[in-house]
């Protein structure tokens, strides 16, 4: 089926591009309560999936053993910016098993935050792997290898002991079968499966309620989204998307993106999980799509669904501050 077009980008009178994309929400008993596009359709979840990715690291007792708070266990589940007080938490993080930035296998990049890449460059000869967006995922993965008595060494490697944890655990929430059939190499060199949009929802959606979960399991579970929300900003960094919509409405919104235009997000009072992908992969419109989905479930004379609709819908400027167009959603993701 084609997938219909979620977000429109204009200059002056005219649409000059247009966003395909599937957008899925379902309810506390993983029953969808709305959908647009192929929500079947299997999607790479990459950096949106990193709270299922991080349940070894408080399921093994790690966090608890080595001290690990809030603020820790958010930076396992983020894909930060690189900003120095990121960088010295994973520092932290490795310490605390006897590690160093040695041991990770994530590799090192400049920040993709334009401020915070020229404060990098200003300051640094290089970036070391503390600095990739990954490291306080590849950290928790360390330090859950570590306490468990696991080698760290190859651990981003599809058959370490760790991987093998991890597939289970995403194919428990996702209800998918994960193999090599359906599997990639992520960013960060760990391996990513690709999943059915839907499952994606639904795997979420058993982190905020609990539902299906074993108590150990549930437990991790609200514990890392809750730490998400509490510390939006070692979930990625200053004015980024997913801070930003957290910040919205404080301990209501976990929200993470993930690469090549996916995006997640729980509201878990309400017991609803968002699940949305942009076709061609462009951050933009994924961000205008979950920003819209998630506006729809405030009342709308709350300030919430105002921050969220103009995040959805916002205005493009030029260099001297010309309004040069617009990004939008379109109505069908008010259907």
């Amino acid at each position: 089926m084609n997938n219909p077009i979620t977000v429109e980008v204009t200059r002056g009178k005219l649409v000059e591009s247009r966003h395909r994309g599937l957008a899925v929400v379902t309810d506390g008993d993983g029953a969808i309560v709305f959908s647009a596009g192929d929500v079947d359709a299997v999607t790479f979840p990459r950096s949106a999936c990193k709270a299922m990715q991080a349940l070894p690291l408080v399921e093994t007792g790690a966090a608890d053993a080595y001290g690990f708070g809030m603020k820790e266990l958010a930076l396992a589940c983020s894909s930060h910016s690189g900003e120095d007080e990121h960088v010295a938490l994973a520092a932290s993080m490795l310490k605390a098993a006897g590690r160093d930035e040695s041991v990770l296998e994530c590799g090192a990049h400049w920040s993709f935050e334009q401020p915070v890449l020229i404060h990098q460059a200003r300051t640094l000869e290089k970036p070391t792997a503390l600095h990739n967006n990954c490291s306080g995922k590849h950290s928790g993965f360390v330090c859950a290898c570590c306490h468990s008595g696991e080698d760290p060494r190859g651990y981003a490697g599809y058959d370490h002991p760790l991987q093998a944890e991890i597939r289970g655990i995403m194919e428990s929430l996702t209800g998918t079968p994960l193999g090599r059939d359906n599997c990639g190499t992520d960013g960060c060199s760990i391996p990513t499966y690709a999943v059915p949009l839907v499952a994606l929802a639904r795997g979420f959606g058993k982190m905020a309620t609990g539902k299906g979960l074993e108590p150990v399991r549930a437990a991790a579970s609200k514990r890392l989204i809750e730490a998400c929300m509490a510390e939006p900003f070692y979930v990625a960094g200053t004015k980024r998307f997913c801070t930003r919509l957290m910040q919205v409405a404080p301990g209501k919104i976990f929200a993470k993106t993930g690469a090549e235009g996916v995006f997640c997000a729980l509201l878990p009072e309400k017991g609803l999980s968002f699940a949305v992908k942009c076709e061609d992969g462009t951050t933009r419109a994924a961000e205008s799509m979950i920003a819209a989905l998630l506006a729809r479930h405030f009342d709308k004379d709350m300030p919430e669904h105002a921050a969220l609709m103009a995040m959805a819908n916002h205005s493009m400027r030029n260099w001297i501050g010309l309004h040069v167009g617009d990004v939008r959603v379109t109505d069908v993701l008010f259907g």
